[in-house]
């Protein structure tokens, strides 16, 4: 195996422990916004390498009537999140992610 390629799979490779905070993180979004269980969420924790950005964020995308995105960061790791960290349900048309807006996440 070479060097790139073990590097890769310890990327892809999460911890229980990372596994359900990730899980965590989704079921609260689900619940938090009155998601159904159809409804495609995806979390994830991203580095950012940019000045004056956190080193680790968490990113939440979510999909909801139909085709629209909202989207959410919060500037710890997954494993740090608590409920509390999740915007208020009355921001959901805030979170709405508009066309050409930058997000790497999704």
């Amino acid at each position: 195996m070479t060097q790139s390629m073990q590097k890769t799979s310890r990327v892809l490779k999460r911890s229980p422990e990372q596994l359900a905070a990730l899980d965590r993180v989704r079921e609260w979004t689900r619940a938090r916004f009155a998601l159904s269980e159809e409804a495609a969420i995806v979390v994830a924790e991203v580095a950012c390498g940019l000045p004056g950005c956190p080193p680790v964020e968490t990113v939440v995308a979510f999909w909801a009537a139909g085709d629209t995105r909202h989207q959410f960061k919060v500037f710890k790791t997954v494993r740090d999140v608590v409920e509390d960290d999740l915007p208020f349900a009355w921001l959901k048309e805030a979170l709405v992610a508009l066309d050409g807006m930058d997000c790497d996440c999704c």
